[in-house]
């Protein structure tokens, strides 16, 4: 087949108008399109244009039409023949057991992807979960959100099945390379689970939290059904190694021999860390990001980016993305935005105050809101190669200085952006209502927030203001804090093998070890690792 990208084409075009333009870019007659799949479908509402659709289309035509148009000899850019996209998933049943079956801890998309690629190769895995199963842990987080329900340290919105991303806006899309097509065969997965088909086509392709849940039973049922094992609320609490490859890994007060383990703990695994890094294995501080989340009328955001499009059903609720580097030197920048969705409490442990974005598919809420975030250096908070984990303490910190401030009560700090601009606190909403559950408390997010990041947050909005009309709208409500963006550490692996430098048999993997940042790439990073495990148990590798 032949892909053709660029394809330009007004909101509510025809089929017609569809095959026509197709045409006139290859050159034959729209009749002579035999066949034609949209590959991927951008909202394109650049510059002063009306906003319209981009298309990457993957056509078929008569071989004959495909010499001609692929020969040319000054072939346009936007013409080429489709590439093989297909992944290789590794189909090996003959792969050897080794010392028991191999185990995976912590159910988010690293470590379900990858059990059940491991589980699809006849390993029959193990994996741990220290949280509760999906809808067992949804009930737990509304209830906290909504009922007043005591909060539960091992129950939340980071801690159970499906990870961190369960409570977000679901976003499956990401900058990573992918030459090995990964990313497509994950798509498809998360398709045949449940997941709505146009992710396979939409540029920025999301599922939305209600389906979530549901495509993570399906991949749960798959993985049992395949002769792997789940255990709930079975947290890791330590390993055993023997001349420097493990042997065991402690799930709760029971021992279980392996000599192989997927750590794919997420990025909240805080307490998982110290234990780990207790026993000896090897962390790094890495950087990391802590702000606010800021919200702006949905409807205020659609005008700003789609103007005359604003409202159409096909367009749907307008995303935006933004960085600006401030007189400070630092750079604030728009994180995990989640389009008509809420801000909600996501803390994982008692006693502080952790803010996230979060939206259904249906992105219907009257609040657009993102992370507005400053990036903090390992260097800027005492973080060495001595004392990895200082950024875990920061979050802490700033965390529960956000508990302290907002009552005590998991009720957040908030602050109208006028007034944080004007550097006074704020006594109540103006037009537009936090979306926060439990809910918000008015203050101050200075009181809160270091110096650099506050200066930093300040400086920006008149620049972000000139990338996103209306940025700066002074009743814009700002709630605090947002610590949880990625990792403040990595745990060093083996760039072949992928196994951690200072215990063989242990692979660190996904967003908390530090190798992803989001559904997709954590996804993605789960069979990546996943296949150096077979690979290494076919060949007999050691």
């Amino acid at each position: 087949m032949i892909r053709v990208s660029d394809i330009r084409l007004p909101v509510g075009h025809s089929d017609a108008q569809f095959l026509k333009k197709l045409g006139s870019i290859l050159g034959i007659r729209p009749d002579a399109v035999r066949d034609s799949r949209i590959h991927k479908r951008a909202i394109d509402a650049r510059g002063s244009s009306p906003v319209a659709f981009r298309y990457t289309v993957d056509v078929q035509v008569s071989r004959e039409d495909e010499e001609k148009i692929l020969g040319k000899p000054r072939l346009p850019s936007s013409i080429r023949r489709a590439p093989d996209e297909s992944y290789q998933a590794p189909s090996i049943t003959e792969a050897k057991r080794g010392q028991g079956r191999p185990v995976i801890v912590g159910a988010g998309p690293c470590g379900l992807f990858a059990t059940l690629l491991l589980a699809r190769s006849g390993l029959e895995p193990l994996l741990l979960e220290r949280g509760k199963p999906a809808g067992d842990r949804a009930r737990d987080v509304t209830g906290f959100w909504r009922r007043g329900t005591a909060f539960d340290p091992e129950s939340n919105v980071q801690f159970g099945e499906g990870g961190a991303g369960t409570f977000s806006d679901g976003k499956l899309y990401t900058q990573i390379r992918d030459p090995e097509y990964r990313i497509p065969w994950l798509l498809r997965e998360l398709v045949a689970a449940g997941a709505p088909e146009d992710i396979l086509s939409k540029a920025r392709p999301h599922i939305g939290t209600d389906r979530l849940i549901t495509v993570i039973r399906h991949l749960r049922g798959e993985i049992l059904s395949l002769g792997g094992e789940i255990r709930f609320q079975t947290p890791l609490t330590d390993l055993r190694s023997e001349n420097g490859k493990l042997v065991a890994v402690q799930a709760g007060d029971g021992w279980i021999k392996t000599d192989t383990c997927i750590l794919a703990l997420g990025h909240s695994a805080r307490d998982t860390f110290f234990k780990l890094h207790a026993a000896g294995i090897h962390f790094e501080p890495k950087p990391f990001s802590v702000g606010v989340r800021i919200e702006h009328p949905q409807e205020f955001i659609d005008k700003a980016q789609y103007g005359a499009g604003a409202g159409h059903p096909l367009l749907g609720a307008a995303p935006y993305k933004f960085a600006a580097k401030a007189r400070t030197g630092r750079t604030a920048y728009s994180f995990c935005m989640c389009p008509g969705g809420l801000v909600v409490a996501a803390p994982s442990e008692a006693g502080m105050v952790v803010t996230n974005g979060m939206s259904s598919y249906a992105r219907a809420e009257a609040n657009a809101n993102a992370g507005f975030m400053v990036e903090v250096k390992p260097e800027e908070i005492g973080a060495t190669p001595e004392t990895p984990l200082a950024g875990i303490d920061y979050q802490r910190r700033l965390e529960q200085r956000a508990y302290e401030l907002g009552g005590s009560n998991y009720r957040a700090p908030a602050q109208l952006l006028g007034d944080f601009l004007a550097r006074r606190p704020s006594s109540g909403p103006a037009s537009v209502a936090p979306s926060y559950q439990p809910g918000v408390t008015w203050g101050d997010l200075r009181d809160c927030l270091p110096e650099s990041v506050s200066e930093t947050l300040q400086s920006a909005v008149k620049k972000i203001a000139r990338q996103l009309r209306g940025f700066d709208l002074p009743d814009a409500v700002m709630t605090g804090v947002e610590t949880r963006s990625s990792s403040p550490v990595r745990i060093p692996r083996d760039a072949r093998t992928l196994e951690c430098l200072s215990l063989r048999g242990l692979y660190p993997a996904g967003e908390g070890a530090g190798y992803a940042g989001g559904i997709i790439s954590a996804a993605a990073d789960g069979l990546r690792v996943a296949e150096a495990i077979l690979e290494g148990k076919v060949t007999g590798s050691d």
